[in-house]
C-alpha cells in the first residue's frame, strides 16, 4: 500500500526508539549488567553521530581529522597514542579521560607541544588503555563525534585488533554510526575492512555507512600542482570499481596534509611562502624539483634550512609548490592563502559529503546502533517480555525508510537498480544520491520555493504511481516504485503541502440530507467509515523521511 502525498508523515525514530528502551529497562529490571547497557544506549541516542576514521597504517588518518577540526590537536607521529582508539567530542573546557582494560577511568594532564596534544600515559602502554576521551571547546565537535583508530592491516596484530574490535566485532554491532575510510590506494585489506563494516553495521537492512577517501593525493601525481586532477580521475575510477562501489557511498579524494595545513597556517607561515614566491623563475623551479633539493643549503633564498623542513612536514612539497603559485597568482593575506588551499585539498567536498549523506540521516542512524544492540541483548540474555523487545525491532526495521534509502543506493552502485537508466538514474536521486535535501532530490536549485518543490514532488508521485500500476511490474522493480514514493510522499508531508481536490462534477442531489457530492446519508456514512479504516491502516505504514537537523 502507498500513501497518498497528501497524507501526514509520522516517522519520530527517536521517540520509537525511546519508548523501546523504556519497554527494554522494564523487561530487565533488576540485572545491573543489562541496565547499565541500556543506559549507554540511551546517552548514546541522544550523543551526536559517531564518525570514525580508518584506514590502513600511515594512510593519514590523524592528519586528516586534524584537517577536520581546524586545530592540530591528534598526535601524527607514530607514538604509543596512534595504537589507541581515541575519541574527540564537545566540551566547554579540555578534558582527556583515559579509559583503563581494567575499568578504571583517569584524568590525563593537558599539555601541547607546537600545537599538538601530549598525551601522558603515565607510563602505560597501548595494552593497558581501552580508549581515550578528548573533550574540546571546538564549534565542529557539537554535531559529530569524530573517533580515530589505529592502522589495519599493521604489523602489530594487536594494533589491527583494537580497530577491529571497535568498528566490526564479531559478536555485537559496531560502535560507530558510519565510517571515513582512508585508502592510498585499493588494496585487499581495505575491501574486506569494508565488508566486515557492512555486516557488522547494518544489521538486516544492509544499508552502507561509509565514506572512502583516497587520502594522500598528492602523491599520486608526483607533487605536480595537477596531482588533485589526477587523483580525481582514479576517485572516479574506483567509484565504478565493482568491489568498492557497494560498500562505500562515494570516494572522495583529499590531500590530508595540505588540508591540515591549510586549516592551520601561521602568519609567520604565509610569510616564508611570500618570500619563496618572490623568487625569480628559475631559482623557484630549482628550488622546488623535490623535496631533497628545497631542503638543500642553498643561496637562492634566505630562508634557512630548519624553516624550508618545517615548511615541507606541514604543507609536502606539493603545498609549498601550490601555496607559492597561489600566492604569485595575487593572494596578498594568510587567511586568503588558507582558504585557497583548502578549496584545492578536496577537504570540503568531504566535509560536504558528510553534511549531505551523514547528518540528515544521523537520528536513524544513531538508532539503528542502538536497536542492534538490544538485538544482541535479547539474544544473548533471553527473559520473559523480551518478545515486546523484540516486536520493537521487528517494527523498527520495518518502518526505517533512511535505512532502505541506503541499501537501495547500495545496490545501485554495486548492481543497478531493476529499472531503464533513465529511470534509474533519477530513482537515485530522488532515494538520496546526490543529497537528501527536497531540493536536491527533486533536481531543483537549492533555493527553491515551497511552491516550487510541491509542484515538482506532486509531479514526480504522478509519474512513478503511474509506472507502479503496470501489471507486469515485477517484484524487485516495486520494491523501488515503494521507496520511491514513500520518500516523495516524506517531502511534501514535511512541508506540509496538500494537493488541491479536482472540482466535483455539477450534479443535482438527490432530496435529503447528502454531502454535496451527490451522496444520501447512507452512502457518505459508508464512504466515511472506509476512510477511517483506511486511516488505521496508513498507520502502520509511516511515509516520512528524516528531518535535517540542520535545517
Amino acid at each position: 500500500m502507498i500513501a497518498t502525498a497528501a497524507e501526514p508523515v509520522t516517522d519520530d525514530v527517536i521517540a520509537d526508539t525511546e519508548e523501546l528502551l523504556r519497554t527494554s529497562r522494564i523487561v530487565y529490571q533488576g540485572d545491573r549488567e543489562a541496565t547499565a547497557l541500556i543506559d549507554q544506549l540511551e546517552v548514546r541516542l541522544h550523543e551526536p553521530l559517531r564518525l570514525a576514521l580508518a584506514g590502513i597504517v600511515k594512510a593519514g588518518k590523524s592528519t586528516l581529522l586534524n584537517a577536520l577540526l581546524g586545530e592540530r590537536i591528534a598526535a601524527t607521529d607514530t607514538a604509543e597514542c596512534t595504537r589507541i582508539v581515541t575519541w574527540y567530542r564537545y566540551s566547554s573546557t579540555p578534558v582527556i579521560t583515559v579509559h583503563l582494560r581494567d575499568g578504571r577511568t583517569e584524568r590525563m594532564p593537558i599539555r601541547r607541544d607546537q600545537g599538538l596534544l601530549v598525551f601522558d600515559l603515565g607510563g602505560r602502554t597501548a595494552e593497558d588503555i581501552d580508549w581515550i576521551d578528548v573533550g574540546w571547546p571546538l564549534d565542529g565537535l557539537e554535531s559529530l563525534i569524530l573517533i580515530d583508530t589505529p592502522g589495519i592491516a599493521s604489523l602489530s596484530g594487536d594494533t589491527s585488533a583494537r580497530t577491529a574490535r571497535f568498528l566490526t566485532p564479531e559478536d555485537s554491532p559496531s560502535a560507530a554510526d558510519a565510517v571515513v575510510y582512508l585508502m592510498r590506494h585499493l588494496h585487499g585489506s581495505d575491501v574486506r575492512f569494508l565488508e566486515a563494516f557492512r555486516d557488522t553495521a547494518a544489521g538486516a537492512a544492509q544499508s552502507v555507512c561509509a565514506v572512502a577517501v583516497l587520502s594522500r593525493t598528492d602523491e599520486i601525481g608526483s607533487g605536480r600542482i595537477d596531482s588533485l586532477l589526477s587523483a580525481r580521475r582514479v576517485a572516479a575510477r574506483y567509484e565504478r570499481d565493482g568491489a568498492l562501489s557497494a560498500l562505500a557511498l562515494g570516494v572522495v579524494p583529499v590531500a590530508g596534509l595540505l588540508a591540515e595545513g591549510a586549516r592551520t597556517l601561521r602568519e609567520s607561515e604565509f610569510i616564508a611562502l611570500r618570500t619563496l614566491a618572490g623568487l625569480e623563475r628559475d631559482e623557484r623551479e630549482r628550488l622546488l624539483v623535490s623535496a631533497d633539493r628545497f631542503t638543500r643549503p642553498s643561496d637562492a633564498t634566505g630562508l634557512s634550512v630548519t624553516v624550508r623542513e618545517e615548511l615541507l612536514a606541514r604543507f609536502g612539497i606539493f603545498g609549498v609548490r601550490l601555496a607559492t603559485a597561489i600566492i604569485r597568482g595575487g593572494v596578498t593575506t594568510s587567511s586568503e592563502l588558507s582558504d585557497a588551499l583548502v578549496q584545492q585539498s578536496g577537504l570540503i567536498e568531504l566535509q560536504q559529503f558528510v553534511l549531505n549523506q551523514f547528518q540528515p540521516r544521523a537520528d536513524t542512524l544513531k538508532a539503528r546502533g542502538v536497536v542492534l544492540q538490544l538485538q544482541a541483548l535479547v539474544q544473548r540474555s533471553p527473559r520473559p517480555g523480551t518478545d515486546r523487545i523484540r516486536a520493537g525491532i521487528e517494527r523498527f526495521t520495518a518502518s526505517a525508510h533512511v535505512l532502505r534509502e541506503l541499501a537501495l543506493l547500495a545496490e545501485e552502485r554495486a548492481h543497478g537498480l531493476p529499472l531503464d537508466e533513465a529511470d534509474a538514474t533519477d530513482a537515485a536521486r530522488i532515494l538520496g544520491a546526490a543529497g537528501v535535501t527536497a531540493s536536491a532530490r527533486l533536481a531543483l536549485p537549492a533555493d527553491a520555493s515551497p511552491a516550487d518543490i510541491g509542484e515538482r514532488a506532486f509531479a514526480e508521485i504522478d509519474r512513478w504511481r503511474a509506472l507502479a500500476a503496470s501489471p507486469l511490474v515485477e517484484r524487485n522493480t516495486a520494491t523501488v516504485y515503494q521507496a520511491v514514493l514513500r520518500t516523495l510522499a516524506g517531502i511534501v508531508s514535511e512541508l506540509g503541502l496538500a494537493r488541491a481536490l479536482r472540482p466535483a462534477a455539477h450534479i443535482e442531489p438527490a432530496s435529503g440530507p447528502g454531502d454535496g457530492a451527490g451522496h444520501d446519508a447512507g452512502q457518505q456514512s459508508q464512504s466515511d467509515k472506509r476512510g477511517l479504516r483506511r486511516k488505521k491502516r496508513l498507520k502502520w505504514f509511516p511515509f516520512g523521511a528524516q528531518r535535517d537537523p540542520l535545517g
